[in-house]
């Protein structure tokens, strides 16, 4: 047994700070991990033109790895003798490391996927509807990733014994004379204590050098510079102060009352109650629609609608927040969304005005909602329940036999044709309001395979796959208008057409369309069809619009009058106002601004990267920053009215 033993502390037999054991142990994995994670953050800035990884965008990650291998070696030499304490640091060791493991893994991932960085506004969102939000992982998340990370973990977990054992054998197979000891090595105090100082000093320049990267000429942001971790630690406590803080500018108003929130609708002799479709067509940018850009054919039948009489196409459409459900709030409602992360809309009470369909229903309409996907996606069961719609058709109320799956939420948007012609005849005698909500333009673009075939729009993928579901919508339009013709409604129908928000394939190195404040994430089609008007056909409206102005728009088709209120947006039955200045908010909390004045549009990325302006007119891909060429004050200027349009919208939820 002694023999034993003694072989078995070969590589412990060792004066200094900590055994060889020890020594072999902790380096068999803090050097691979060391290895891992800035091999992950090089490739993730090799994957941006125009950087490569110097060591200007490394060294917050060297930082904190340095500091992290460090602080686990203090802990050691700390415990060093064995002992219970020495196995709760051994777990925590492989615990944290896993953690770590974990998010800088799918930092990466997500990096690649979208163009932007996983910070704890994103992982506070996913955490409460993980159900929801693993499907989005497993499709979008390539297989590659699943496998590094299993792989990276399996060493974790494993690794270091492996390798500890793997060194033992090969010590004891060479053999050599024992070296005596004598007692429990002593190590004094000061040498942990000090390498604990000493990762800590580390870890903080880690905290406090994303501030530099705002000199970056690349632009590179700071969450994108800093270590994955230390980013989600740093805006998590940014978070968390601001919960316990006196509210900053953009949050200080009191609560006040919407000016609309009283508002009820009187007939005029001008009114005429003719049924209303909403039409929303989802994730649908206006730069890749045919109406838009008469070299892409993706939409000709929405092309052939906006050049017919009858139809008003709003040339510079937007949204105002990219992201389905708050885009439903405004077009539903006429109001900008609630500016904070979650759909706090569909909560009971969530809206601060009367909507649309709740306007309609008190003038005899009837009302029904339709969507193509689940009733779970953004809680739209909520939202269409607070929009005042009677009826709801999710499409788990939908039969999908001979449907395919166009995305990892719903299926075929002709999924809704049946359900809306049986709704239809059953309510065809009274006025109705009818939203169709499509989901086929969603992520992750499954449209090849579907019973319209495919037609190569592009050779990148995902961009011909998205362009094909596009493709596959304006089928969808117009079988939902033939089925309006048929039924001998569609004289009598104001169809209107828009998309909820753009999406981003990569124009500002973002693959997303969340936090896009550029035109391929804002700019959307937006078409009024309504036989009887517009008689003249391909009437525009050319000045700066959003989704704001559709219920004012539709209530004055109608003949309707606001009464006790007021709802932000114009009718475009006339030119919107000359000097109107449309503001827009990322979805994720506080990540992106911007305001357009014009032609020019102002980006404020709350100092994760330069302030941006663009001269739409002269540069439409906004490639050209003229931030640099204006005053500091005019940007502070177009800051103050950014956060103080943030704080009014906020302070009526």
């Amino acid at each position: 047994m002694v023999e034993r033993d003694d072989k078995r502390s070969t590589l412990d037999r060792s004066g200094g700070l900590l055994g060889r054991r020890d020594w072999v142990y902790l380096l068999a994995l803090l050097v691979p991990l060391f290895v891992y994670n800035l091999s992950l953050k090089a490739s993730s800035v090799a994957s941006i033109p125009g950087l490569s990884p110097t060591f200007d965008l490394l060294r917050s990650d060297l930082f904190f790895n340095l500091g992290y291998a460090l602080f686990w070696v203090g802990l050691f030499a700390a415990t060093r003798g064995g002992g219970p304490l020495r196995r709760v640091v051994v777990v925590l060791f492989h615990v944290v490391t896993m953690l770590l493991v974990i998010v800088t893994t799918f930092a990466h991932g997500y990096f690649q996927q979208t163009g932007t960085t996983l910070d704890y506004g994103v992982v506070a969102l996913w955490l409460p509807k993980i159900r929801e939000v693993v499907p989005v992982l497993a499709s979008g998340a390539e297989p590659w990733v699943w496998a590094l990370l299993f792989a990276a973990l399996f060493y974790v977990a494993l690794g270091p014994l492996l390798v500890t054992r793997a060194v033992e054998r090969f010590a004891r197979r060479r053999g050599g004379p024992e070296r005596a000891q004598t007692g429990r090595p002593q190590v004094s105090f000061l040498a942990p204590l000090g390498l604990l100082l000493l990762a800590f000093g580390f870890g903080s320049l880690s905290l406090l050098i994303g501030a530099r990267s705002t000199d970056n000429p690349a632009g590179a942001s700071v969450s994108f510079v800093r270590d994955p971790f230390v980013n989600l630690v740093l805006t998590g406590a940014k978070v968390a102060i601001a919960d316990e803080a006196v509210p900053d500018a953009s949050d200080a108003e009191p609560d006040v009352e919407h000016p609309a929130a009283n508002a009820t609708l009187a007939e005029t002799p001008q009114t005429e109650k003719r049924n209303v479709v909403l039409i929303q067509l989802e994730s649908t940018r206006a730069r890749s629609v045919t109406p838009y850009d008469e070299d892409i054919d993706t939409m000709p039948f929405l092309d052939e609608l906006a050049s017919s009489p009858g139809s008003l196409l709003a040339e510079r459409a937007y949204t105002t927040v990219p992201h389905t459900s708050k885009a439903s709030v405004s077009v539903n409602c006429g109001i900008e969304p609630h500016l904070v992360q979650p759909t706090t809309e569909a909560n009971p009470d969530g809206i601060p005005v009367p909507c649309l369909a709740g306007l309609l229903a008190g003038q005899g309409y009837r009302t029904a909602f339709f969507q193509s996907s689940t009733k779970g996606f953004e809680d739209f069961e909520g939202l269409v329940k607070n929009f005042g719609y009677e009826e709801y058709y999710p499409v788990e109320s939908m039969d999908t036999e001979g449907f395919e799956p166009t995305n990892y939420i719903g299926y075929e948007d002709d999924v809704m044709l049946e359900p809306s012609k049986d709704w239809l005849e059953e309510n065809e005698d009274e006025p109705f309001l009818a939203k169709y909500l499509t989901g086929t333009g969603h992520d992750d673009y499954k449209c090849l395979s579907t019973r319209y075939g495919q037609e190569d729009f592009a050779d990148e993928e995902p961009l011909n796959s998205y362009l094909n579901c596009l493709r596959y919508q304006d089928h969808f339009v117009k079988n939902l208008i033939d089925q309006y013709k048929e039924l001998g409604l569609y004289d009598n129908t104001i169809f209107v057409i828009y998309g909820d928000h753009g999406e981003a394939f990569g124009e500002h190195r973002r693959f997303q369309h969340d936090d896009v404040m550029w035109e391929e994430g804002l700019k959307v089609p937006f078409l009024i069809h309504a036989p009887g008007w517009f008689e003249n056909g391909e009437e525009r409206v050319e000045g700066p619009s959003n989704h704001t102005d559709i219920l004012p728009t539709v209530l004055e088709m109608l003949g309707y009058e606001i009464q006790d209120g007021e709802y932000p947006g114009y009718s475009l039955l006339r030119d919107p106002p000359e000097d109107r200045t449309l503001m827009f908010s990322c979805f994720h909390d506080k990540a992106c601004s911007a305001s357009l004045t014009g032609t020019e549009k102002y980006i404020y990325h709350y100092g994760n990267q330069p302030d941006e302006l663009f001269d739409i007119s002269e540069d439409p891909l906004e490639k050209n920053n003229l931030a640099n060429e204006r005053s500091r004050e005019e940007l502070d200027e177009r800051r103050r009215e950014i956060l103080q349009w943030r704080s009014s919208v906020n302070a009526a939820y």
